[in-house]
C-alpha cells in the first residue's frame, strides 16, 4: 500500500537536518565518549518541586480527560504572563494549551493555510519549520536573513516573495542565530504582513532567555494583535522539555477553532502536566531566571574564549541557549566542519546548513553541558578551526 504524499514528503525527499546528531548518538551507543553540543536540552532536569506538583496532581486523580483548550487556571496564568510581558490585553479566551511548542506551530499553520498555500518563514530557522509547513499541506517558502545584516530579516526580501502567501513564521530570540529582532525589524515585518494580508506566526519560546536588548512580541505592535498567533512553551523557560506543554496566543475566534482542531487531534494535554505547569508559572520570574542563568554564564565565558582570534567568529548572542559560529575561514562548510570535528575530537555540533542556507558556513553550539566541559570543548573547537584556517590560507 502506498502512503500519502503528505507524509512521504515531509522532508522533501532530503535530510531532516539531524544527521550529525544521529552520528553522535550512534558513537555514544558504541561507547565513544562524545560531548554533545547539539540539541537544546538543559543539562539540569525539571526542578524537583515541579515534579512533586505533577506527582501530587496525578496521585490526586487528575489523570482523566482534561479540558481540551486547557484548564482554566493555567490559561488564566499564561494570559497573565503574556499580558505583563507584552502589554497586550490577554485573557484565557486568547490561550490554547498545546502538547509543546511544536504542536502549536503545526496547529497554527493548519489554522492559517489551506492545502497548497504558500507559507513564508525566515532562514535561518529551527530545523522542523519546513517539515511542519509541509505536514499541514502548505508550501514552505524561505526568506533569507543574511549574516551581513546581523541575521535581521529585511522587509524588502519578505515583500519580494509575499504575493499570495498566507502566513509568515518568525522566531525571536532566534534559534540558531541567537539574535533578537530589533523594533525596526518588527515594524517593517508588520508593515509587509498587513500589506499582503497575511497571518504572522511568532515563535517566542526563548522569551525567558534574553542576554542583551529587549524582546518585543509583534502582538504589541499597532494592528497586529488580530493577525498574530504567538507560540510559547514551558520547555525552555522551566526545563520541562519532555512534559510537552506549550500554547498558542491569538484572537478569540482563532483560538475557538483551534480548540476544535485540538479536539480532533490529541484531545488536550494531560491534566497533571497542566497542573505542574501552573505550579511552575506561579513561582514567578525568579524560577525562569534560575533556569536561564547557566546559559547566560556560559555565553559570557564563550565570548571571552572566542575573543582575540579570527578563525571562529561568533554571531553576537543576544538571547537563546546557543552560539552560532562563522567557520568560513576554515574553507569548510558547516556540515564538513561538524563532521570533521566529531571524527577528530568527538565533539558534536550542528551544521549551520541544518538551519537553512543563510547559515551555511556556520555551526551551532548548544550551551548545554557543565561549564568546565563546555569551555574545554569550545577551546578545542577554536584550536581545531585555527589549524584548518592556516591550512586553507596556505
Amino acid at each position: 500500500m502506498r502512503l500519502s504524499s503528505r507524509v512521504r514528503n515531509i522532508n522533501a525527499g532530503g535530510s531532516d537536518g539531524w544527521d550529525v546528531f544521529y552520528r553522535a548518538r550512534q558513537l555514544k551507543a558504541a561507547g565513544v565518549p562524545v560531548i554533545e553540543l547539539t540539541i537544546g536540552e538543559h543539562d539540569t532536569r525539571t526542578a524537583a518541586d515541579i515534579l512533586d506538583a505533577m506527582h501530587r496532581s496525578a496521585r490526586g486523580g487528575h489523570t482523566g480527560y482534561a479540558e481540551v483548550p486547557g484548564i482554566k487556571g493555567l490559561r488564566d496564568k499564561v494570559a497573565e504572563r503574556i499580558r505583563i510581558r507584552s502589554g497586550v490585553e490577554t485573557t484565557r479566551d486568547n490561550v490554547l494549551i498545546t502538547a509543546g511548542g511544536q504542536a502549536a506551530l503545526f496547529a497554527a499553520h493548519l489554522a492559517c493555510c489551506d492545502p497548497g498555500d504558500r507559507a513564508l518563514f525566515i532562514d535561518p530557522y529551527y530545523v522542523t519549520y519546513p517539515g511542519t509547513i509541509r505536514s499541514g499541506g502548505a508550501l514552505p517558502v524561505p526568506v533569507k536573513a543574511r549574516p551581513e545584516n546581523g541575521f535581521q530579516p529585511l522587509a524588502a526580501d519578505i515583500d519580494a516573495v509575499a504575493g499570495g502567501a498566507k502566513s509568515l513564521l518568525i522566531n525571536t530570540p532566534n534559534n540558531p542565530a541567537g539574535v533578537i529582532y530589533a523594533r525596526e525589524t518588527l515594524d517593517n515585518i508588520a508593515a509587509v504582513v498587513k500589506t499582503h494580508d497575511m497571518w504572522l506566526i511568532s515563535d517566542e519560546v526563548y522569551d525567558s532567555q534574553i542576554w542583551q536588548g529587549t524582546h518585543l512580541s509583534p502582538r504589541a505592535l499597532p494592528g497586529m494583535a488580530d493577525r498574530t498567533l504567538a507560540i510559547g512553551s514551558m520547555s525552555k523557560s522551566h526545563a520541562m522539555t519532555g512534559s510537552r506543554l506549550g500554547w498558542i496566543i491569538g484572537p478569540r475566534d482563532a483560538i475557538t477553532v483551534l480548540a476544535d482542531l485540538a479536539t480532533n487531534t490529541n484531545y488536550g494535554v494531560a491534566g497533571f502536566i497542566q497542573d505542574a505547569a501552573l505550579y511552575a508559572l506561579n513561582q514567578g520570574d525568579a524560577a525562569e531566571t534560575a533556569v536561564a542563568a547557566p546559559f547566560r554564564r556560559r555565553r559570557d565565558k564563550a565570548l571571552k574564549i572566542l575573543s582575540g582570534q579570527t578563525a571562529v567568529k561568533p554571531v553576537h548572542p543576544d538571547g537563546a541557549m546557543y552560539l552560532l559560529l562563522d567557520i568560513r575561514a576554515t574553507g569548510l562548510s558547516g556540515d564538513g566542519f561538524a563532521n570533521r570535528l566529531l571524527d577528530a575530537h568527538h565533539i558534536a555540533v550542528m551544521p549551520g546548513e541544518s538551519f537553512g542556507q543563510a547559515a551555511a558556513g556556520h555551526v551551532r553550539v548548544a550551551m548545554t553541558v557543565a561549564d568546565d566541559i563546555f569551555c574545554d570543548a569550545l577551546e578545542t573547537l577554536v584550536a581545531f578551526a585555527r589549524d584548518l584556517a592556516r591550512q586553507a590560507a596556505a
